[in-house]
């Protein structure tokens, strides 16, 4: 692993995320990640699937999350008792690495988890964490933990 983050989820939250970019595409679908953070390990316990709130002639390959869908997973970690750990979204038809455009609106804090989606099916996940001088993206140990088990 060599000093890499670890980010933890549970197999049928990564499922949910897979179907959503599934059912989004040809646009990238979008959600937060809601869990903890310990050390340098992010536990993911839920995730709030979000509409993809760009304009219809931007949406196959960018996404936006609105302020409003914001306060809301807020308020819904809070009552959980989580945090918005990260984002999640799709690229269709494109790698599951970070693009440039996701490097200028990250935020240092966040895990960010990209699904490819290729012809309408999954085609895998990885997670990236922004550098603390925005300079790139690093990518996260991604951990599935079975939904039996509690993260």
């Amino acid at each position: 692993m060599n000093n890499k983050r670890v980010i933890e989820i549970q197999a049928h939250l990564l499922e949910e995320i897979h179907t959503h970019g599934e059912k989004t595409y040809p646009n990238e679908g979008t959600g937060l990640l809601l869990g903890t953070v310990e050390n340098e390990k992010t536990h993911v316990s839920a995730i709030k699937p979000l509409n993809n709130s760009r304009e219809d002639s931007a949406r196959h390959n960018r996404y936006l999350i609105t302020p409003q869908d914001m306060l809301l997973a807020e308020h819904e970690a809070m009552r959980l008792g989580l945090d918005v750990v990260g984002v999640f979204h799709s690229h269709p038809d494109h790698p599951n690495r970070p693009s440039e455009f996701d490097r200028y609106w990250a935020l240092p804090w966040y895990s960010y988890l990209i699904t490819s989606v290729k012809g309408g099916k999954e085609a895998g996940s990885r997670s990236w964490q922004l550098a603390e001088d925005r300079s790139t993206f690093h990518e996260e140990h991604l951990v599935l933990v079975p939904t039996a088990e509690r993260v």
